[in-house]
């Protein structure tokens, strides 16, 4: 090879093909879509009051920011492990990174827009935090897709997804069902850096200064590595990009952060999505005749009043519904609303396998990839960041078991000496 032709250290490889115009909108599904979140926001209002409502309005949004920003955190790990790109990791970090400074002083005055007074998302240090973030790592790689990107994935017709939901329902039911076993093992109590003795101005610079470190590491981690060109998705022209073409990472990490600290702001409490999931599974289970309600995770007083609240009332469970609406309406008016009806065996069973996982997981883990480790990370949590090393840890598991389900993993290119 010649020095003309050489990659170039710790820069990417010349620029794929250019971006096609985006398709036309597809006019009857955004219809469709913007009826149905008209109808379950009135009968949201209708039947749980202005808080539910409102929260369903920022689940619509933020199904419209994470299908136009593609912002993922499954491809994050798994371009960082397997292929020591980071970009996708440093987009992570300054999502954090907003969401600290937004936290830090709504968490400090403890201003709301709602009834409850904003708290922190906190969780124990134990065994359940470690093995179920390891699990939420490995189900991310078989399911291929995390919390967030399996509800937005389902919006916009990726009907393999669903499978990945069903099973995610049927891991947290299991996980409501074995929770005793895993509070009852030795653990230790919450731990925030913000109790420091430095308050939460300490905890938002100790928190920026290890996100600096990780941004620094990634680009150490991929030195000597070009990065393939890929083809970029569809994109609109001028102002019809904001609502049909493709978005920076930048532009979907800044208004995840933002709306993130309304969502705490306007419930008292971070962005959340499992537990939803646990919920819809053991409604349908009392349907069935099944005491779900003898169980002791439905004992604790806090969770039966969510139970008892409903799926139209209960804060994750109508901000799930609204990422899913909203991921709808975005995904059609970009042209790009496709429903896949032929699923490989093998991608269905590590679909179904996945999910599974990740409920579990997440549920004795105290959270997911948003409640764990966005909502710990941005409320000065440590479980946050540790919930996020172990899935880190669970990524390099689930691409070794990839391959089993049929499923690619990207490959390096070759180093740069």
């Amino acid at each position: 090879m010649s020095i003309l032709q050489r990659p170039q250290v710790g820069r990417s490889a010349p620029p794929g093909p250019p971006a096609q115009d985006a398709p036309a909108p597809q006019a009857g599904i955004v219809l469709g879509g913007l009826v149905a979140a008209g109808v379950l926001g009135a009968v949201i209002f209708a039947r749980s009051g202005q808080t539910p409502a409102v929260l369903f309005g920022l689940g619509l949004s933020l199904g419209f920011v994470l299908f136009h920003s593609r912002f993922g955190f499954t491809s994050a790990w798994r371009q960082l492990v397997a292929v020591r790109q980071g970009k996708a990791l440093r987009a992570h970090m300054l999502m954090l990174a907003v969401a600290c400074t937004l936290f830090a002083p709504i968490l400090a005055t403890g201003v709301s827009f709602g009834d409850a007074a904003p708290t922190p998302t906190l969780a124990p240090i134990g065994f359940g935090l470690f093995v179920g973030s390891f699990l939420f790592g490995v189900g991310m790689q078989l399911g291929g897709s995390c919390a967030s990107g399996t509800l937005f994935a389902i919006g916009s017709g990726q009907s393999a997804i669903v499978l990945t939901l069903l099973g995610f329902v049927v891991g947290s039911v299991l996980a409501a069902r074995t929770f005793s076993f895993w509070t009852g093992l030795p653990s230790f109590e919450p731990v925030s850096l913000a109790d420091t003795g430095a308050g939460y101005l300490g905890a938002w610079a100790i928190s920026l200064a290890v996100m600096a470190g990780i941004v620094g590491l990634t680009f150490v981690l991929g030195r000597g590595r070009s990065v393939p060109p890929v083809e970029p998705p569809p994109v609109a022209r001028g102002a019809a990009r904001a609502v049909r073409g493709s978005w920076p990472l930048w532009v979907g990490a800044l208004l995840l952060a933002g709306l993130n600290a309304l969502t705490l702001l306007v419930s008292g409490g971070a962005w959340g999505i499992t537990f939803a999931f646990g919920l819809w599974g053991s409604k349908v289970l009392d349907a069935l005749g099944v005491d779900v309600l003898g169980w002791p995770f439905w004992s604790d007083p806090a969770d039966l009043a969510k139970y008892q609240a409903g799926v139209l009332a209960e804060k994750t469970s109508v901000m799930d519904l609204g990422i899913i609406v909203g991921a709808l309406i975005a995904s059609a008016a970009a042209g790009s609303w496709v429903l896949h009806r032929r699923i490989p065996a093998k991608l269905a069973l590590g679909a179904v396998l996945g999910g599974v996982i990740m409920g579990y997981g997440a549920r004795i883990a105290f959270g997911c990839n948003i409640g764990a480790y966005f909502g710990g990370i941005a409320s000065f949590s440590l479980h946050g960041w540790l919930w996020g090393v172990m899935a880190v840890v669970g990524t390099v598991a689930g691409l070794a078991l990839r391959p089993l389900f049929g499923l690619t993993n990207p490959r390096p290119t070759d180093s740069v000496c």
